[in-house]
């Protein structure tokens, strides 16, 4: 994956960039991820064929859900509101995580403390305690850094993009 452009872009939202970056390329088995919004909307994404923010790969990355970060958000952004659901009506507390494992790949959504989440697919070889302790790192990381601002620009930036 190139590095993506980072023009115009605050310290945070370029950091969050990184991290993502770093996520994709260091973790064996992930395909590609999404952090999507409370509300829904992507806000960063490793769409194959595209790097972070939309720019285009060097080597193009294996094909996520029909290849399409906005497909995955969609993915994201249901099993989140979905397991939200379970967990209030059987009074569990707030989701965490979620893992979906299914024949040909595995869809991981972790909560970020904003309301936003974080999403990734991955291969069916994946060592998901690997894949679920970096998602952990990334969330830990960009926890605090989701502000309603750095929110705000990452949606114009996923916008702008081609």
């Amino acid at each position: 994956m190139t590095a993506p452009s980072t023009y115009g872009l605050s310290t945070q939202a370029r950091n969050l960039q990184w991290l993502l970056t770093d996520l994709v390329e260091e973790v064996p088995g992930v395909n590609s991820v999404a952090v999507v919004s409370s509300d829904g909307l992507l806000l960063l994404s490793s769409d194959p064929g595209a790097g972070v923010a939309g720019e285009p790969q060097a080597t193009p990355r294996p094909k996520g859900p029909r290849g399409a970060s906005a497909d995955l958000a969609t993915i994201v952004s249901g099993l989140g509101s979905l397991t939200t659901g379970a967990a209030a009506l059987m009074e569990f507390g707030t989701v965490k995580q979620t893992m979906v494992a299914m024949e040909n790949g595995s869809v991981f959504v972790m909560a970020i403390s904003d309301g936003s989440l974080l999403g990734v697919h991955a291969t069916p070889d994946c060592d998901m305690s690997v894949v679920a302790y970096h998602m952990a790192l990334f969330v830990g990381r960009a926890g605090h850094v989701l502000t309603p601002e750095v929110r705000s620009e990452l949606r114009q930036s996923m916008e702008n993009t081609p």
